[in-house]
């Protein structure tokens, strides 16, 4: 059965790719945070990392086309939060996420706590056009919620002061900064509510930081200002500052000030309906870009997964695996053959004239030695062998018999005469005794 004829059986390379699509095409974007580790840069200029935390990791790459934007120096152990697509490098069937941002994790978890609550509100409503409320006109009394002590209470009252004199207001202290603020400014709102003295509530605080904005970004006090049945005007910090009160909130005012002349009662009804239409509008234009934005994101996904740069990115990706597969390699074989260098260096070495003569030598050496001491016992043997046959000859010597007083004749042809029959008379015969010799003539026989 051919491969063709069976859709079900796949090659590995068809496998790889089908999922690859199935993680880009259905997880998207994902946000992470882990802990930088495995940090490395090829002299592509890519990223190859892993992010990792107590239980789990996983490898990242992120493309020098997306890093040059990374306003800090990435480290390994460093915490980040990471925007991100999932994706599977084929080659070597491994799950990876592309990088495309990247960010500290402090500032970063906020943010994307922000966008997420932001999000989900936005997905229930709560930042509808037609959920919000309308503000009065010609309100009677304003009530504002924020803390006593703060610059935002004296600079709402000296523009209502300024503007409108006589128009009563109702402070509702609350802490608007740390641990707790959250649930006060939405008790706040409640009794507010609760009493319903005022026709419209500005709830704000002057400017800061995304963590001391935080508790205007609390879910808390989204769904209390969005459940108010009194207008609510947003004054959260300075003009650029954004926060989820803004987006539920009826009417969102750049700075306290602002809110303040917003909802005095000396403007013109000709404003107050340009105010109006130009919040509609803006909402309106909002949604528009939203929509446009979020067609314009799909699109550009789409056209990643068939960018030539994508296919770039991968192949550069390959590039750097098989080059990294090369050093390995070329590593490997320069130890292999470093070792087999060593090994007949050390062979060369044990086969060297040189250390053959060395070794001769000293074997000579040692064979002189013992060749000198085989010698001397030889000669020593051979002395105590001498000394023992000296021993014994002088035992048999005829110079030991003339000690004992015995003597030798002999003729004069110097044969020992040992018997009367072998002399004559008038023969001539020679006696040899230890200290000397006589000579005689033979008178009788």
């Amino acid at each position: 059965m051919s491969l063709d004829s069976n859709p079900r059986i796949f090659t590995v390379s068809r496998l790889n790719s089908e999922v690859r699509l199935l993680l880009e095409n259905e997880m998207g974007i994902v946000w992470l945070v882990g802990e930088i580790s495995n940090l490395t840069v090829p002299v592509s200029g890519h990223w190859y990392l892993t992010l990792k935390d107590s239980q789990a990791q996983v490898k990242c790459a992120m493309f020098k086309g997306n890093n040059r934007r990374v306003t800090f120096k990435p480290q390994n152990g460093k915490q980040v939060l990471v925007k991100a697509r999932l994706s599977l490098y084929e080659p070597r069937g491994d799950y990876q996420i592309i990088i495309e941002s990247m960010q500290p994790e402090g500032d970063g978890r906020l943010q994307q706590e922000f966008d997420q609550l932001k999000m989900s509100l936005a997905a229930e409503g709560l930042f509808a056009q037609t959920a919000k409320q309308p503000l009065p006109e010609q309100p009677k009394r304003i009530g504002v919620i924020t803390s006593k002590t703060g610059a935002a209470l004296f600079d709402i009252l000296n523009v209502l002061k300024r503007r409108d004199p006589n128009l009563p207001v109702v402070i509702y202290p609350t802490m608007v900064q740390g641990s707790g603020a959250a649930i006060q400014i939405a008790q706040a709102i409640g009794r507010a509510n609760s009493r319903n003295e005022c026709d419209i509530l500005i709830v704000g605080r002057g400017g800061g930081s995304l963590e001391d904005l935080w508790c205007f970004n609390e879910e808390i006090v989204a769904r209390t200002i969005a459940a108010s049945k009194i207008p609510i005007v947003s004054a959260v910090g300075h003009e650029i500052d954004v926060t989820i009160t803004d987006f539920v909130a009826d009417v969102r005012a750049p700075t306290p000030s602002a809110a303040a002349e917003l909802v005095s009662r000396d403007l013109s009804s000709q404003l107050q309906t340009v105010t109006h239409q130009k919040r509609r509008l803006n909402s309106a234009m909002e949604r528009y870009l939203a929509g446009q934005q979020r067609q314009l994101l799909a699109l550009q996904h789409r056209l990643e997964k068939q960018h030539p740069q994508m296919q770039l990115n991968n192949q550069s990706q390959k590039l750097d695996d098989l080059n990294q597969r090369l050093m390995n390699h070329m590593q490997q074989r320069l130890q292999r053959n470093q070792y087999n260098v060593e090994n007949l260096t050390l062979r060369l070495n044990n086969l060297s004239p040189s250390k053959k003569i060395s070794q001769d030598k000293l074997r000579i050496e040692e064979l002189k030695r013992r060749l000198l001491d085989s010698m001397d016992r030889n000669l020593l043997m051979q002395r105590h062998q001498l000394a023992l046959a000296a021993e014994k000859l002088d035992t048999v010597s005829p110079l030991a018999t003339l000690q004992r007083g015995y003597s030798i004749t002999r003729n004069d042809k110097g044969s020992v005469i040992t018997s009367t029959k072998q002399i004559n008379i008038g023969d001539s015969i020679t006696t040899r005794f230890v200290d000397g010799e006589i000579k005689s003539t033979v008178t009788v026989n």
